[in-house]
């Protein structure tokens, strides 16, 4: 596995992160034994947030007291804080650091940025990060976004390090400058959403993607054992862009062509309990991840729900991809119902 260095940072780590979203699922115990296994398996970059609930914690259980007092130098730590004032910002790192029992984090991130924050904007967030920096308890300061734009102007600022982004082989082209935009500009690409939240299913192809590319760490979300010995499996051979999995890609392209919901989540929560992350993709999902679980009564139930739909559009104002959100929720909720008639075979598995 290549080892790969994030721009101005200087954080020279193989190009396999760890994506630390998922593991929250986890319970505790479960939590500590993977991200003990990702480290002793050579994973060195760790990706969460203050907003993924007890991540942090579970981060700060598995290396607190064993490679963060001999070997901090070693493993690379990255967290995001979702704030809109400088006090939040504050108290949200103060307790990032508790959690994971850390006395510095190596990039703290704004989370899903709505603006591209600089300093003498008024806000006092950009000197904030300053401050953090200058006091240690941060070495880099970068930045999360889901819209094109956002990223593309934190790029043309010079004031990160690092800009973390969803990339996959669905990325458009426009999307996948960025990471050329980003080696221009001396700033470290992380890769978030590598699987597209889930409709991509062969790691292999994804991570042949990723590889193609200087400069990017992917952080691939894991719950499970199994999910990390897959992703462990790159140190013995890395998977390489073959023409099959070439031929793969475009057939994939073609089928998930057009506006699709990546599950994100950051539409929610819904005024009349819609679960929209699920529900507005779940044409792809019974397809892509066939299972009789999504016909259950809980499934049926939750998709019932968007006849509730009030068409408030908050969640289509909230989305990062700009989707209009009620029509997918429409869209899918009427292929579901044909599902259910058996007008439809996608081929469940019981």
């Amino acid at each position: 596995m290549k080892n790969v260095t994030l721009g101005s940072t200087g954080i020279t780590v193989p190009q396999n992160g760890f994506g630390a979203l998922p593991v929250q699922r986890a319970d505790m115990d479960t939590a500590v034994k993977i991200l003990r296994a990702a480290y002793d398996g050579g994973m060195r970059f760790f990706d969460t947030a203050h907003a993924y609930s007890d991540s942090e914690e579970k981060i700060g259980r598995a290396f607190g007291d064993t490679v963060f007092k001999t070997d901090r130098d070693k493993i690379f730590i990255a967290t995001k804080g979702m704030c809109e004032t400088p006090e939040e910002l504050r108290a949200q790192l103060d307790q990032s650091l508790r959690s994971m029992k850390t006395d510095y984090v190596d990039i703290y991130q704004f989370h899903c940025a709505g603006r591209v924050y600089r300093p003498g904007d008024g806000t006092g967030m950009y000197e904030a990060m300053l401050e953090f920096k200058e006091k240690g308890l941060i070495k880099h300061i970068g930045i999360t976004a889901h819209k094109i734009g956002i990223a593309e102007e934190a790029i043309e600022s010079g004031l990160y390090e690092t800009l973390q982004f969803p990339m996959s082989y669905l990325s458009t082209e426009r999307e996948i400058a960025l990471i050329d935009k980003c080696i221009k500009a001396n700033m470290g690409f992380i890769c978030m959403k590598g699987l597209a939240g889930g409709l991509i299913t062969n790691a292999q192809a994804a991570g042949a993607f990723t590889l193609q590319f200087e400069n990017t760490v992917p952080i691939w979300g894991i719950q499970k054992m199994s999910e990390l010995n897959e992703w462990l499996s790159f140190f013995e051979k890395e998977p390489e862009m073959t023409d099959e999995i070439k031929a793969f890609i475009e057939k994939e392209k073609k089928e998930l062509d057009g506006e699709f919901c990546r599950g994100c989540g950051y539409c929610m929560p819904c005024p009349m309990g819609i679960t929209i992350n699920q529900c507005a993709r779940m044409s792809l999902m019974i397809r892509r991840a066939p299972t009789g679980g999504w016909l259950s009564e809980h499934w049926q139930a939750e998709m019932k729900k968007i006849e509730t739909c009030l068409n408030c559009g908050k969640c289509k104002s909230k989305c990062p991809y700009e989707l209009d959100t009620p029509n997918l929720l429409k869209k899918n909720y009427e292929d579901y119902k044909k599902v259910l008639a058996g007008e439809i075979n996608v081929g469940y598995i019981e």
